[in-house]
């Protein structure tokens, strides 16, 4: 799971494991790849009006953005465990808030960055308004944080637990 204090992620070993694979290939069999998928449109002609080319570039272009992002993260991770079961709200843990204390209005999400997004469950990052104000708040507890516009919301939390995903 992931926690991010100034500029620092926290990865479990198969996470880690996981993204360093991830860079591994964009860095290598997909950039061989792409270059191939360039070169033979180039070959169609004229560039201006060649589709192939324009996409296999714009493809270029987000597998770079991904290398970058993907270097960024590894290089300021940090490899440990994930949050004890312990109740307080932390990354890398699976939280149900009730909004304004009304225990039928919840919402059950994962507390992580994106590289843990999952299909299955609802993902928040900790740097959210939402994920922020969470953070550090003992299950039973009321946090607020900030709506999109500007006005303050209390929730309360019902649950904390990690993440076996």
């Amino acid at each position: 799971m992931t926690q991010t204090s100034e500029n620092v992620t926290w990865l479990t070993q198969e996470a880690y494991n996981k993204l360093k694979e991830e860079l591994e290939y964009l860095t290598g069999p997909a950039r061989t790849e792409i270059s191939a998928k360039i070169a033979a449109a180039r070959e169609e002609g004229d560039l201006r009006e060649n589709g192939g080319y324009h996409a296999a570039k714009e493809e270029q272009g987000k597998q770079e953005l991904r290398v970058r992002q993907l270097t960024q993260l590894l290089e300021s991770a940090k490899v440990g465990e994930a949050p004890a079961a312990d109740g307080v709200v932390a990354p890398g843990m699976v939280v149900t808030i009730a909004f304004d204390g009304d225990e039928d209005d919840t919402l059950t999400f994962l507390l992580a960055s994106r590289e843990y997004a999952s299909s299955d469950i609802e993902t928040y990052s900790p740097q959210s308004p939402l994920g922020s104000g969470v953070i550090g708040h003992k299950v039973g507890e009321d946090a607020q944080y900030e709506l999109p516009n500007g006005k303050p919301a209390s929730v309360k939390i019902l649950t904390a637990e990690p993440y076996n995903g």
